[in-house]
């Protein structure tokens, strides 16, 4: 059984289904056109991924990825390679959030990412939550590649699990890693190894028993004026916020929220105090 994008099939497409696991991936290229109008120069994509169709935004591409299936199950694989030409502006967001499931083999689920952007190119990845159920095992690995002129504005958003069925922090294992890097200089890694049995937990749950996370890196003309001071009053009873500059004009937020309200609300506050510091008005996703 065959899985593959219009691209693919076109291209002769075999990759099969291997047992009960899909090996998905998305390949996408934006680069602009001669009159400076941004276009996706080359997709090709597989399940469990799916490309919505591409719109245009203040001279910004916008494109919805979403997973068709029911989520992530133990043993899929996804691999995402995504590159952003000289002076193309992309914008990737995901219409609904993405869920792993319950390992049966003990086997994780994988979802590895790969980003890179050119001179003067912009990209911002802004998906809806992650949401882990009970039992769930998944690994994510992400490389951020800029240019010293780069615009980047990446956000994630971790979910405790599906709170409403009272699955709080009751997933088996997830393994986060983060690497950013600005002209091949390292600026940011992140290693997280998260397991509800042990002490990796106590700093997500310390403040909030269903604490949301909201991280989010910025680069660019995304922090040539930024929002300290309005950054700083986000911060009450139910949000506990930080933020603070790397090298290479890179900053960096994170947060605590209460619960989903409140983490949609502040994602909705931070996306707009950082577009009005580059001067910009944020693109209209629909949903926030």
């Amino acid at each position: 059984m065959s899985i593959c994008s219009s691209n693919e099939v076109a291209a002769g497409c075999t990759q099969a289904v291997s047992g009960s696991s899909l090996n998905g991936h998305l390949q996408l290229r934006c680069e602009n056109r001669a009159d400076g109008t941004p276009y996706i120069s080359r997709q090709s994509f597989r399940a469990p991924i799916h490309i919505g169709k591409a719109l245009l935004d203040g001279g910004r591409l916008l494109l919805n990825i979403a997973n068709p299936t029911a989520g992530f199950f133990d043993g899929d694989r996804v691999t995402t390679d995504v590159t952003v030409a000289t002076g193309a502006r992309l914008i990737l967001s995901t219409p609904a959030a993405a869920r792993v499931y319950q390992t049966r083999s003990g086997r994780a689920a994988a979802n590895y990412q790969q980003f890179h952007l050119a001179e003067h190119a912009m990209l911002e990845w802004i998906p809806e939550p992650f949401i882990p159920h009970a039992g769930a095992s998944y690994v994510q690995t992400t490389h951020l590649h800029l240019q010293a002129s780069s615009t980047l504005l990446f956000f994630e958003w971790l979910a405790p699990g599906r709170v409403a069925s009272g699955e709080v922090f009751a997933y088996q294992n997830l393994r986060w890693q983060l690497d950013l890097s600005v002209a091949d200089q390292l600026v940011a890694r992140e290693r997280y190894n998260l397991r509800p049995d042990n002490h990796s937990l106590e700093a997500l749950r310390g403040r909030f028993p269903a604490a949301h996370y909201l991280s989010v890196y910025a680069a660019g003309t995304m922090t040539r004026q930024w929002p300290a001071d309005p950054l700083d009053a986000l911060s009450n009873d139910d949000v506990l916020l930080g933020h603070g500059p790397l090298q290479c004009g890179v900053h960096v937020i994170r947060a605590l929220c209460r619960d989903s309200l409140t983490a949609r609300g502040l994602l909705e506050k931070l996306r707009h105090l950082l577009y009005a510091g580059a001067g910009q008005q944020p693109p209209n996703l629909g949903r926030l």
